[in-house]
């Protein structure tokens, strides 16, 4: 099994690290500069599993030599993302990006056949010397077929994340686990931006809870008229990381939104709020995130809401 990792950032850079120290075949399609850079001082992640700090292999363009892409990039940077794999032609695209969404463009682009399910869970970033940091105790990827034609490549991904320091989920049902992952990090995104403030700064105050809470109920509405019901279970877990008091926890958009950059506003908030109009739902308070976000974005020159 030969692994295409796009890019060397935050996720691809940790669970294709892993993979790599596991043994498997992994090579990070990179730009010249980061490829330069690995060249020159390896992989380095700092996580509380245990570091890495180890040379790996690069490209700058890709080619049909791979079985499988795990494709993570910010929603904003896919159609770049999408022209940079296109050579790996018989490759199975699984996607790590947040939301929904970016299917309709790997389906359009690809075709259905080779994009199959998947999500990540960490927490992590790319520090400015190029190292990544992960910054809580989760690293799972799950992911799952979309095509009949795309289980013998997923089983024997499986086999080679089996043997990584990571948690896998190989799931049949990786669209409930999709959008599992897109009401949490919807509600997670929504209420911390508009809020300006961490999880625990949130339920500390007189009505924090009970709006997080009526967050996380707008975007299971949702999700329940897409016919993918949040089980107890998701519930259960999600609420107890957005109503835990006391805690650090915030989203990768708060941070990219305090630090002036890019967000993923209309792939993540947006959608959702999309989605719910479309069933003819109320979510004001997605609504009214949203706005925030789209209005944070009018003030940066030359982007986009997106």
């Amino acid at each position: 099994m030969r692994i295409l990792v796009l890019g060397a950032g935050a996720i691809g850079g940790y669970f294709g690290g892993r993979l790599a120290e596991a043994g498997a075949d992994v090579t990070f399609l990179v730009r010249p500069q980061r490829a330069a850079r690995l060249a020159a001082t390896g992989l380095v992640v700092r996580s509380p599993f245990g570091d890495i700090a180890r040379p790996v292999a690069t490209a700058t363009a890709a080619s049909d030599a791979y079985d499988t892409v795990l494709l993570s990039c910010k929603a904003y940077d896919l159609p770049s993302a999408i022209d940079a794999i296109k050579p790996a032609t018989r490759a199975v695209v699984v996607p790590l990006l947040n939301g929904l969404v970016h299917l309709d463009a790997l389906d359009a682009a690809l075709g259905r056949a080779r994009v199959a399910g998947g999500a990540s869970y960490i927490a992590a970033t790319l520090w400015q010397d190029g190292e990544i940091r992960h910054l809580n105790q989760t690293h799972r990827i799950a992911f799952g077929p979309r095509d009949a034609g795309q289980r013998a490549t997923l089983d024997a991904l499986a086999q080679a994340c089996a043997r990584a320091s990571f948690e896998t989920q190989h799931r049949a049902d990786i669209l409930q686990a999709m959008w599992d992952k897109f009401v949490f990090l919807t509600t997670l995104a929504a209420m911390t931006c508009l809020m300006r403030a961490n999880v625990g700064a949130i339920v500390a105050t007189a009505d924090g809870e009970a709006l997080m809470r009526a967050c996380f109920a707008e975007a299971r509405a949702v999700a329940d008229a897409a016919g993918h019901k949040t089980g107890e279970a998701a519930i259960a877990e999600a609420l107890g990381m957005l109503t835990q008091r006391g805690s650090a926890f915030t989203s990768s958009m708060l941070r990219d939104l305090e630090s002036g950059g890019r967000i993923e506003g209309d792939h993540i908030v947006g959608d959702m709020v999309r989605r719910a109009r479309a069933a003819n739902l109320a979510a004001p308070l997605l609504q009214a995130a949203y706005a925030h976000l789209q209005a944070y974005m009018s003030k940066r020159p030359g982007a986009s809401a997106a």
